[in-house]
């Protein structure tokens, strides 16, 4: 009887919970494409390999586009993987040049 109880109001808490966090969130709203830049130029620049570098971040409805030129092939693979990682992407051209010093 005692555990009854207890676990009555915590199964009543959990079920509420949960029908709060299914219903009372807003529905994930689309993510405008200059947030997308923003934070893609963020990341890039904070990141030890890619270091900024020349890029230019074009975003059109989600898709984004790499251009410029990087030193080595590794920051131009670790670009694109960053660009594909932030939320709201859906697509990324990788269209950097690599430029030896």
């Amino acid at each position: 009887m005692k555990l009854k109880r207890v676990l009555l109001p915590f199964v009543l808490f959990l079920t509420l919970a949960a029908t709060l966090a299914t219903t009372a969130l807003p529905a994930n709203k689309p993510v405008s494409d200059d947030f997308l830049i923003d934070t893609i130029r963020q990341k890039l620049a904070a990141d030890q390999i890619v270091k900024g570098g020349a890029i230019e971040v074009i975003v059109k409805d989600g898709a984004v586009t790499l251009r410029g030129t990087v030193e080595e092939d590794k920051q131009k693979s670790k670009a694109e993987k960053i660009a594909k990682k932030v939320s709201g992407v859906k697509s990324v051209a990788n269209e950097l040049k690599i430029a030896h010093p």
